[in-house]
This record gives C-alpha cells, sequence and structure tokens, in this order.
C-alpha cells in the first residue's frame, strides 16, 4: 500500500468559488448587448406602469399635503393636516375598525371553508361538476352580487320569509341596517362569492404536491388526520399563502359590495375606507382628505403585504 502514489491536495471549493471569474472582451460585449436588449424589451411595459400607475400615486401623495377641495386646485399647503383630520374623524376610526374585521373575515372564512371544500372533493366523484358549481359565483360581477343579496336581506326578503315561515319570525329584522348585523351580513355575501375562486387555487394546489410522502405514511398507517396535519398541510403552506395574501389584499380593497347592498352612505355601522375615501373625495368634494385616506389605506395594506411575504419565505425555507 505504501507504493501507491499520494494524489495531490484538491483545491478548496469554498476559495475557488470566491474567485471572481473574468470575462474577455467579447463576453463583456455580449452581455452588455443582452441588458440592453432586456431594457428595450422592458421599456413599454415600464412606460405604461410608470404613466398609469407610479405617476397617479406620486401625484395622489402632493394631493393629500394639499387644501384641495372640489375643483380648485392646489390652492394652499396644509402640510399633515389632512391625515391628523383623519386620525381624529370618528368616521375614520368606524371605517378602519370595520376594514379590519373586513380584512380577518376575508383572510379566515374564504381559506378555511375552501381548504375543507378542497380536501374533500379531492378525488371525489363528481369532483369537475361540484366544482364548477362552486367556482359559479365567482363569475358574477360584485354588484350583481350585491344587488341580489340585497334583496336576500331585504325587509321582505328571502331570509325574513323563511323566518316567519318556520316560525321564528321574532328574529325578522332589516339586516342591512342594524349596527349589529349589516357587516356580518355584508360578509356572508363576499364569502359566497370568492370562496369557490379559493376552493380553485387549493384543489391546484392540492394536485401539485407529491404522491410519495403520502404512500409512504398509508403504508406506516397513519391516519389521514395525520397525513393531511404532518404531510399534506405542510407542503401546501405555499399555496395556503399566497390565497391568503390575495385574500387580505382583497379584504382592505373591498368596494362594490359594500356599497351596493349599504345604499345609504355614510353609515358608520357598515362604513369601510374604501367606501369612506370614495364618499369624501367623490360625494363630499373633499378631494385632498380623500387621497389622504388613499395614502393611509394603501401604506396598511403594503406593510401588511410585506410582512405576508416575509412569512411565506420563512415558511418555504422551513418547507426546503
Amino acid at each position: 500500500m505504501s507504493g501507491i502514489p499520494a494524489l495531490p491536495a484538491l483545491p478548496h471549493r469554498g476559495a475557488a468559488a470566491r474567485r471572481p471569474v473574468r470575462l474577455t472582451a467579447e463576453e463583456r460585449a455580449v452581455r452588455r448587448r443582452d441588458y440592453f436588449s432586456a431594457i428595450l424589451f422592458m421599456a413599454p411595459a415600464l412606460l405604461l406602469v410608470s404613466i398609469f400607475l407610479l405617476a397617479p400615486v406620486v401625484y395622489n401623495i402632493l394631493i393629500s399635503f394639499t387644501g384641495w377641495s372640489h375643483f380648485k386646485g392646489f390652492n394652499r399647503f396644509v402640510g399633515l393636516a389632512n391625515y391628523r383630520h383623519a386620525i381624529n374623524n370618528p368616521d375614520f376610526s368606524a371605517a378602519a375598525s370595520n376594514t379590519v374585521v373586513w380584512v380577518i373575515a376575508s383572510l379566515v372564512l374564504p381559506v378555511l371553508i375552501g381548504l375543507g371544500l378542497a380536501v374533500l372533493l379531492r378525488g371525489l366523484k363528481g369532483e369537475e361538476f361540484l366544482k364548477t358549481i362552486f367556482f359559479l359565483p365567482r363569475l358574477v360581477a360584485p354588484t350583481a352580487i350585491g344587488a341580489i343579496w340585497y334583496y336576500v336581506y331585504a325587509d321582505n326578503g328571502v331570509v325574513n320569509t323563511i323566518l316567519k315561515q318556520v316560525g321564528a319570525g321574532r328574529f325578522a329584522e332589516s339586516w342591512l341596517y342594524q349596527a349589529s348585523t349589516a357587516t356580518p351580513a355584508m360578509i356572508i355575501a363576499y364569502v359566497w362569492q370568492t370562496t369557490g375562486l379559493v376552493m380553485v387555487l387549493l384543489l391546484l394546489g392540492l394536485a401539485a404536491l407529491p404522491h410519495d410522502p403520502i404512500e409512504a405514511a398509508t403504508v406506516e398507517g397513519a391516519s389521514r388526520w395525520q397525513i393531511f396535519r404532518h404531510i399534506v398541510l405542510p407542503m401546501l403552506m405555499p399555496t395556503v399563502l399566497v390565497v391568503t395574501t390575495i385574500s387580505i389584499i382583497a379584504g382592505f380593497t373591498t368596494f362594490d359590495l359594500v356599497w351596493v347592498m349599504g345604499r345609504d352612505y355614510p353609515n358608520p355601522s357598515s362604513l369601510t375606507l374604501a367606501i369612506h375615501q370614495y364618499w369624501e373625495s367623490f360625494r363630499s368634494g373633499h378631494w385632498a382628505y380623500g387621497a389622504a385616506i388613499a395614502v393611509l389605506l394603501g401604506g396598511i395594506a403594503l406593510i401588511v403585504t410585506l410582512l405576508q411575504v416575509i412569512l411565506q419565505q420563512r415558511v418555504e425555507s422551513r418547507i426546503r
């Protein structure tokens, strides 16, 4: 064995990996040309985004620091007065509280119900037909959904009629005009419309899961609940987090369904920040104050979305 010559020592891979790669002049020219081509291809999209998205956002922020009302333009600079007015305004506080309720409800209810339906329908006979039935409300415009459910909750609507027919007429109410029932009634209509989309997205996530871990757990004698809790749900978490991000943004920006079902604004019992911003801007003519509400709403939604993205990255890193 001593006669075998020793192998030369291999270079340290970490040190080799840290060495800068030297490109030839031709390679640098090709890379510059690729960068330039990529910028040219992206330029039309960047221009459109700048004109129709970034410019209005910047313009809205500028308006929020002025005293602009009706069509008078930038008549004076007021600093943070509009933001102080928003914080001290009882209608803004009521709208913010209702918006928090909407965000929590739009996050929890559609995701939980959609996840339950996705698990129950997965592999079930007639799955495609049932998916179509549950997804149909999503194809209807939110304004039409609001009109339908407005008559469902009307004094002589479906809910009160059923209550009277079964001898529970004492529970009949003006559901959309009572402070304790207005927001929950609207949330039920929202959940009815959006759960189908959440279910379809989660079904797609379930279909993409690998079968080997599930089959191995089944062979080992794990129950269906143990398989779902310890194998399926952790692998499905990236899809769940994407769905929750969509739900959070939708909860912050819900407007048309609430506007159609409310019909008597400003009504603090069902006021949201989006409705409050629209009312102050386009009904009351307080353009600058409405712009400040929009900035606050956008800032809150941005912070929550960033936190959600950070959470998603951590969950995905743990799964890997």
